[in-house]
């Protein structure tokens, strides 16, 4: 008689779920730099505030895009060749970004990092699935996205202090050749479950071993399910908020009506960042053991409505004040990390990748579409003020288009109520 595998030790199921956690730290860097570079960016393309939000939306454009495919991809090729390929062609498209003479190409190099970036989540979830046991899960997700603002917040006063020292294109270069050793790094070491390491599987044998349907079949059973639809548009409200004021308008914004320098305003977003990415391990880890998921979700997207408006229609807060509120509503937001095991345990288990790309697809929709739309906004009430080749915008432009901000958000937060609690429990 066969002797039953070992659990794989925890010290190697870190790793695994650690070298994917790198990718995504890259991939929340390139999703927020352009903030710190807008000066630059915008100079050195001659482009307006709407063409920057575009240029800056690419990014997502592709990103939303491939959620879908990546969710089923992940329950067939598995994390380790989704991995290694995506970040790839991430280093591909930073260098082409890094090296572009024009804004044509500096948009194709968005949107090639956009859609190779878009499998990092996803696929750290699906490790976090295969290798940790079933009450570990929120809070590895939750330390995922603590992993990811760690580089949202290296794109913040880091990068500005090196933008200013070695230039914007130089630093971005860098950035493509440290990628292109962390797709090595998961192609060697990575592998998608404990038993090719000769280790017991955590999830059952016939999820881990296959048994996913085709990519239509994966798509039409997951929106059978009334929380998929709630959790895809609930979670793009909170990041929208987030990304679109820490990921590009938040810098011009305090600098110019803060009279913040850019280091300052970039370190103030970067306070925001890093409250969000200590509040997901956190929300996770309640919520796991409370045995819960929607009271805590209530709670924090409340209390960010609650931030945001404040921050955005409050008018000249004292710095100390407006540090303390973004620092609360930054914390508060974190609650969206609750979407994937809410979506999970809402679903069978053999869906956890499809549905996990659903969910993906609707947060990054926030970002996706309210960042190009307030760069419109911008434009529109622009009044013709002009420093050093760059366009300065009123206060009234950039309330007008924060409306759309806080909006999405209340719609966010009333939408929960109406979601079904699992009580932390898998769907059968």
């Amino acid at each position: 008689m066969d002797r039953p595998l070992p659990a794989p030790p925890l010290r190697l199921a870190w790793l695994m779920w650690g070298l994917g956690a790198l990718f995504y730290l890259m991939a929340f860097f390139q999703r927020v730099a352009p903030a710190v570079i807008t000066a630059e960016l915008m100079r050195d393309f001659g482009i307006s505030a709407t063409a920057l939000g575009n240029l800056s939306a690419f990014y997502f454009y592709t990103y939303v895009a491939m959620q879908i495919p990546t969710g089923i991809l992940a329950d067939r090729w598995g994390p380790r060749r989704l991995l290694s390929l995506g970040a790839l062609l991430a280093g591909i498209g930073t260098a082409l970004f890094a090296l572009a003479p024009g804004i044509a190409t500096a948009g194709a190099g968005r949107l090639i990092i956009g859609g190779s970036v878009a499998v990092a989540y996803v696929g750290v979830l699906k490790l976090s699935n295969n290798w940790f046991a079933p009450r570990w899960f929120a809070m590895a997700s939750g330390m995922a996205l603590f992993c990811g603002i760690i580089g949202a917040v290296s794109a913040g006063t880091p990068l500005r202090l090196l933008v200013d020292r070695f230039g914007w294109r130089s630093v971005l270069m860098l950035s493509a050749l440290v990628t292109f050793a962390i797709a090595a790094a998961i192609w060697l070491l990575v592998r998608d479950y404990p038993h090719q390491k000769g280790y017991r599987d955590p999830a059952p044998a016939a999820v881990a071993d296959g048994g996913n349907p085709g990519i239509a079949a994966g798509i039409v059973q997951v929106l059978r399910y009334a929380n998929t639809w709630l959790l895809f548009i609930i979670p793009g409200g909170i990041v929208g908020c987030v990304l679109t004021f820490s990921g590009l308008w938040g810098i011009p914004y305090l600098t110019t009506h803060y009279g913040l320098s850019p280091a300052r305003a970039a370190a103030l977003n970067s306070a925001l960042l890093v409250a969000w990415a200590g509040a997901g391990p956190l929300f996770g880890w309640f919520s796991d053991r409370l045995g819960r998921r929607k009271p805590l979700y209530i709670a924090g997207c409340g209390v960010s409505l609650a931030g945001w408006v404040v921050t955005l229609f409050c008018t000249r807060l004292p710095i100390p004040a407006l540090t303390a509120v973004l620092l609360v509503t930054g914390f508060a937001s974190g609650c969206m990390i609750l979407s994937f095991a809410f979506a999970k345990e809402s679903v069978p288990a053999h869906l956890a990748g499809t549905v996990s790309g659903v969910i993906n697809m609707g947060i990054m929709a926030g970002p996706m579409l309210l960042q190009p739309v307030v760069g419109w906004i911008l434009d529109h009430h622009w009044q013709g003020q002009v420093a050093d080749g760059v366009r300065l915008y009123s206060l009234q432009a950039y309330r007008a288009g924060f409306v759309l901000m806080i909006a999405w958000l209340a719609l966010s937060f009333v939408l929960i109520f109406f979601t079904r609690e699992t009580r932390c429990r898998q769907s059968a």
